[in-house]
């Protein structure tokens, strides 16, 4: 080992030598050394091959001195004492800006990630804890002149365990982010690195979206000293980041969400003002170029105007009064970098909720938690202003906890418990600590109260009440003061002061301390973010609410911080602290650079040296006697199981039965001191030995428990498998013997069997041969027998023949005188029935076709048959004119009886006819049920519509028509108009006459009504129809089919009389010359004539 790995074994211990040693160790590569269980970390600036998985496995489960020093070390320790002694611990990382904290807690993460348990879930959680990392360094860490990535803002983050040592998740706090560098960056720093990681890694599409443009020169709040930083590429960490961001749980229009936010402070910067002067003679400021402004409240979804007056005006509510005043252009700059900065600090504060409601346990029930603590380090700057003054007190608080945890909380427990000490001497800072914090004359109450006194308040007005109250304070100095010896101090200037911190002297300037600590946002500029569309702006100013308005003075920063570190003071005490005190080598962030003085100075400001000469002289471990004794009582047989007596006694007891050295404990009133780890080390193996031992006498028990009740198993069925086995033995035995038996049963009934039949054999073959020679027997008696009856049947038969011969003969010589007398007839009657029967069968063959219209018939082959053939022919065309009608629908066959219908009424009597015969007869030529047009139509008529068709309308008055829908129903006539479906006219049918139509091939036809009639009163209805042949047909066969209804009356005839209301106009039809396209035309004559012109046909 380089050096000395544990400045406690120093030897000879003093300031050089301890600075030398981490020389030593620091030029080998070996950054890390302890001071007891406190791990000092120096900052290599450089990667080192000292942190892959071989050593994380390295460091695992090993005791802490056991191997050479590591930050896995202690983060091993922590895990481990909050896995098996359920004690929750903390991590404390501190050091100056640039010594590395950040890293060492990344370190630290990274370690107790890998190794805790493994599984699906877990290893979800444990990528969400470690992925939250980059998202607030992208947005809370900056570079600066000593950092390049400095952490600009505190953040504690609670990791919760299960039981058995697993992460469920975690709880993230942060601490004032330094949100004036949004608008405003010293020489040689960067704004925070999202804005320029937006700007260098997302794609040209989502900038054309957020409107920006990848030149970080044309925004105003981005510092171009240092828009580059080597070693530092924004493009890939933007990628890492939106990355991470999808690992923790952001949803893409959250991120979008976020990044528009961004945007929009980019595009805030941008926004500049130029006076005007008002004629009451009061300063306004107007906005010189407003597109910046219309792009960001486009982002936003905030109306220009109202963003643009909240800008320039300023309103002040006091009790039931509003006053509005105008602001002059300092004001406007004022209220531009305050909404930026608020808009920006907000999404940060929303950023880490939304990190804490993803990585959240989820388990109700009690967990075990391991506190990381980075926060940022101590800073001195040229100008330093109000973030440094609170930052620092941060370090103070820390500083006080670890002095009063390991220095003074350890000497009064000696003392406390009665154990022999030396009291050894370190500056106590709880007295900066109280300049600072004291809530009477503390800095930060003096503040608030300046920030909340009525009247001219100022920076200088601060100064001269720090100059009364702390003049006589010894950590306190100013120019101005009432302490005599700075009046001359020319390195203190007026607007300063000067306090003497636990890390050295911190020059503070005023100007900006009221300012920032009010940390004042217009309501005005509140209000207006409220009414933006944004979904996540009215989450960030919920006090723009019109609805809820408070005016009530918000709390100052300065307190808001201040109750903000007692919070997290109290949390660190309540959990066993592990320190990693970090120590930044050089200022110039250069690898192999050692710098003594700086180093020194770090050393001395930390309470090194004292820490090491208090762990030198204490004990290293201290135990109240109650646990020790549980957690060791297996090392003694005397204390094991159980100890009846007090627990001291059983400690004594247990140490004594050891053997170890009286020099390396000390007995106090309620606890044990042990001196050395080792001694400690020494009782951790012996109990693991123990366990090991206990384990394997539990396994032994537990295996001869399971062997015997397997045996006893196994016995148990091999006693029911021989049962068994016997039974199906005897089974299978019985079986053969039963087999044999029945075999032998078989053969001897065999046998007798045989025997028997033999016998039966023999009988029968008696009883067949007695048989046949019976029947050989019979049957030739009986051939004798039939030989005779034949021979006397011939005789017989002979006889008869010859007697039928003679009487045949005697029979013709008597009628053959009659045989010639009738043999003409009998030959005429045979040859006529042969020439039918030869007529008959020529006339099948050759069969005319089926077809009603087919009129070929065969000719008659002789003239006799000319009746005969002529009424087969008229009998064949009804015989097929009958088949061809059973073939008709019920539909078919009514078009049908209306054409023959029509044939009756019109066949030679209108020109018109023989052009409709080829026509179906369609009917509903409308479509009517069907077509939403006459939906409303079609619901005024009850009746089934027979025919639905568009005619013309004749008026008396010029002759010319209207287009009407004409409805035919059994039981009305209904005209309604084409247009509106409205019913002008329904004439029931028993009012109808007659019908008059013209011989010509015109459509016209005259509805006469009945006189008397309901329907008669407007007259009869002159109409004109292409399809007049059916109306007509379908108007006659609906009036024929009732049977209460006279037959209607079809007059045809080329002059015909119309009613017309009162008067009678004859309608005369007569042939002219072709016209408007062959068309008929109608015309009024006089008031008694209407004359219509038919064009003549070819």
């Amino acid at each position: 080992m380089i050096g000395v790995g544990d400045m406690v074994l120093l030897e000879p211990l003093s300031e050089d030598s301890f600075i030398e040693n981490l020389r030593k160790r620091f030029d080998h590569s070996e950054i890390y050394t302890y001071i007891g269980s406190v791990v000092i970390s120096l900052n290599p600036y450089r990667s080192l091959p000292i942190f892959t998985p071989d050593k994380v496995e390295e460091y695992r489960n090993r005791n802490f001195y056991e191997l050479s020093p590591h930050i896995y070390a202690l983060a091993d320790e922590a895990y481990r004492s909050l896995r098996d002694q359920d004690k929750d611990q903390c991590i404390l990382i501190t050091g100056e800006s640039g010594a590395g904290k950040t890293e060492a807690s990344k370190l630290v993460m990274s370690y107790v990630a890998a190794v805790c348990g493994k599984g699906q879930e877990v290893n979800k959680v444990k990528e969400q804890l470690l992925q939250s990392n980059p998202v607030l360094e992208a947005f809370g860490n900056a570079k600066t002149v000593r950092n390049d990535n400095s952490s600009r803002f505190g953040k504690y983050m609670d990791i919760e365990f299960d039981f058995k040592g697993d992460p469920l998740g975690g709880v993230i706090s942060n601490y004032l982010l330094e949100k004036s560098r949004v608008v405003k960056q010293p020489r040689g720093e960067r704004n925070f690195h999202i804005f320029y990681q937006l700007l260098s890694g997302a794609s040209d599409d989502t900038l054309k979206k957020l409107k920006l443009h990848r030149d970080f020169s044309k925004y105003n709040y981005l510092s171009l000293d240092s828009a580059v930083v080597n070693g530092l590429d924004d493009a890939a960490n933007f990628r890492t980041v939106r990355n991470a961001m999808q690992i923790v749980g952001f949803m893409e229009d959250e991120v979008q969400s976020v990044l528009e936010l961004v945007a929009a402070v980019l595009k805030l910067g941008n926004i500049e003002f130029k006076p005007e002067s008002r004629c009451n003679g009061t300063d306004e400021s107007r906005i010189k170029d407003k597109n910046d402004l219309k792009e960001m409240c486009e982002l936003l979804g905030i109306e220009q105007s109202v963003l643009e007056r909240a800008f320039s005006y300023r309103t002040v509510e006091a009790k039931m009064e509003k006053v509005s005043t105008t602001l002059n252009v300092a004001q406007a700059y004022y209220a531009r970098d305050a909404l930026a900065k608020n808009l920006y600090s907000r999404l940060f504060t929303w950023l880490v909720t939304r990190i804490n409601e993803s990585i959240k346990a989820q388990a109700k029930t009690r967990h075990k938690v391991m506190g990381v603590l980075d926060i940022y380090g101590f800073e001195i700057f040229e100008d330093n202003s109000f973030e440094q003054f609170i930052i620092n007190y941060c370090n103070e608080k820390l500083q006080q906890i670890f002095i009063e945890l390991t220095l003074r909380e350890e000497q009064e427990e000696y003392i406390r418990e009665g154990i022999e000490w030396t009291n050894i001497e370190y500056f106590n800072n709880a007295i900066i600590c109280d300049l600072i914090e004291n809530n009477k004359n503390g800095i930060l109450a003096m503040l608030d109260e300046e920030c909340l006194r009525p009247g001219t308040v100022t920076d200088e007005t601060f100064l001269d009440k720090l100059n009364t109250v702390c003049a006589e304070h010894q950590h306190f100095e100013s120019r101005l003061s009432k302490n005599s010896k700075f009046l001359t101090d020319h390195s203190l200037p007026h607007s300063c002061f000067r306090i003497q911190h636990y890390a050295g002297k911190v020059l503070y300037r005023t100007e900006g301390f009221v300012d920032k600590n009010n940390d004042l946002l217009y309501r005005d500029l509140s209000q207006a973010m409220y009414k933006a569309n944004h979904c996540l702006i009215k989450q960030l100013f919920p006090e723009g609410n019109p609805a809820k308005v408070n005016l009530k003075r918000p709390p100052t920063a300065g307190f808001q911080f201040k109750a903000s570190v007692g919070t997290l003071m109290r949390n660190l005490q309540t959990k066993n602290p592990n320190y990693i005190r970090c120590i930044k080598p050089n200022d110039k962030k250069a690898p192999h650079i050692f710098t003594e003085s700086l180093v020194c100075h770090q050393v001395r400001y930390l309470g090194l040296m004292e820490n090491v000469r208090v762990r030198r002289a204490g004990y290293a471990f201290r135990q109240t006697y109650e646990p020790c004794l549980e957690r060791y009582k297996m090392l003694c047989k005397r204390t094991w199981p159980h100890w009846r007596g007090p627990a001291r006694e059983g400690v004594e007891v247990l140490m004594t039965d050891l053997q170890v050295s009286a020099e390396e404990f000390a007995y106090g009133r309620s606890k044990i001191f042990i001196r050395n780890p080792r001694t400690l080390f020494f009782l951790e193996e012996r109990r693991r030995q123990c366990l090991q031992d206990l384990a394997t006498l539990i396994q032994k028990i537990y295996r001869g428990w399971k062997c015997r009740s397997q045996f006893l198993l196994l016995k148990q069925s091999q006693i029911i498998v021989a049962a068994w086995y016997r039974r199906y033995a005897q089974q299978k035995k019985y079986q053969k013997i039963k087999s044999a038996t029945t075999v032998v049963q078989s053969y001897t009934r065999g046998w007798q069997a045989r025997k028997l039949l033999r016998e039966l054999k023999y009988q029968k073959r008696c009883e067949e041969a007695v048989t046949t020679i019976a029947a050989y027997w019979h049957g030739t008696q009986a051939r004798r027998e039939l030989r005779r009856l034949k021979e006397e049947a011939r005789r017989k038969h002979a006889v008869a023949v010859i007697w039928a011969y003679w009487q045949g003969l005697k029979v013709r010589r008597e009628y053959r005188k009659y045989f010639r007398a009738n043999a003409g007839k009998k030959i005429y009657d045979f040859t006529i029935q042969r020439i039918m029967q030869k007529y008959f069968l020529g006339l099948k063959n050759t069969m005319p076709s089926m077809s009603p219209i087919d009129n070929k018939w065969p000719a008659r082959p002789y003239l006799f048959l000319d009746g005969v053939h002529t009424e087969l022919r008229r009998i064949f065309h009804l015989w097929r004119c009958k088949k061809y009608r059973s073939q008709f629908t019920e539909e078919r066959k009514a078009v049908y009886e209306e054409k023959l219908e029509a044939s009756e009424i019109f066949k030679d009597k209108k020109a018109l006819y023989p052009s409709s015969v080829s026509q179906p007869f369609k009917g509903d030529y409308l479509e009517i049920s069907k077509n939403p047009k006459y939906l409303k139509l079609n619901s005024a008529v009850d009746e089934k519509v027979l025919l639905a068709d568009v005619v013309n309308k004749i008026n008396r008055a010029n002759g010319k028509g209207t287009a009407r829908i004409f409805l035919l129903t059994k039981k009305s006539v209904v005209l309604a108009d084409q247009k509106t479906g409205q019913v002008k006219a329904s004439v029931p049918l028993p009012d109808l006459s007659s019908v008059s139509v013209s011989t010509q091939s015109d459509g016209f036809f005259a509805l006469k009504l009945k006189e008397g009639s309901a329907s008669a009163v407007k007259g009869d209805f002159l109409l004109s129809s292409e399809h007049l042949i059916e109306i007509i047909t379908k108007l006659h066969r609906t009036g024929a089919t009732a049977p209460d209804r006279e037959q209607l009356n079809i007059d045809i005839s080329d002059e015909f009389l119309v009613q017309f209301k009162q008067d009678k106009v004859c309608v005369k039809f007569i042939q002219g010359a072709p016209k408007n396209g062959n068309s008929v035309s109608c015309k009024r004559k006089n008031n008694r004539l209407l004359e219509v012109s038919v064009p003549t046909t070819a």
